[in-house]
């Protein structure tokens, strides 16, 4: 079993900068893929990054591509989303998750968190 607890979420005035944390406990940290997703009220659950085992591959979705930033430190069994330039529109409960293979599906990660919010004001 891998528990991950998200933080670092909070309200942000438009144009700043979040850091959010994934902190993971249980198995094998580093074997997991590990993804953040976002769902804003009344929308779908949409993707937003994702990093692999290594850290070394990372996929970004269009609408966060060179504003987001994913990174991991297995040592610390942890992986950030550091996210720059926010807009109104990146409002949203974040979560993060984990899987065994390299995916930018959520029904791919077998392992979820409860999410952060992040709220951006105009």
């Amino acid at each position: 079993q891998l528990q991950l607890v998200e933080s670092g979420g909070g309200l942000v005035q438009a144009g700043g900068s979040l850091r959010l944390s994934c902190a993971a406990s249980g198995r094998t940290f580093s074997s997991y893929t590990i993804g953040w997703f976002r769902q804003a009220p009344g929308k779908e659950r949409e993707f937003v990054a994702t990093i692999g085992r290594s850290g070394s591959t990372r996929t970004y979705a269009p609408s966060v591509k060179g504003r987001f930033t994913i990174s991991r430190d297995n040592a610390k069994n942890t992986v950030y989303l550091h996210m720059d330039s926010l807009k109104p529109e990146d409002t949203a409960v974040y979560y993060c998750a984990a899987a065994q293979m390299y995916d930018s599906n959520w029904s791919a990660y077998d392992y979820r968190g409860q999410g952060t919010q992040v709220t951006v004001s105009s």
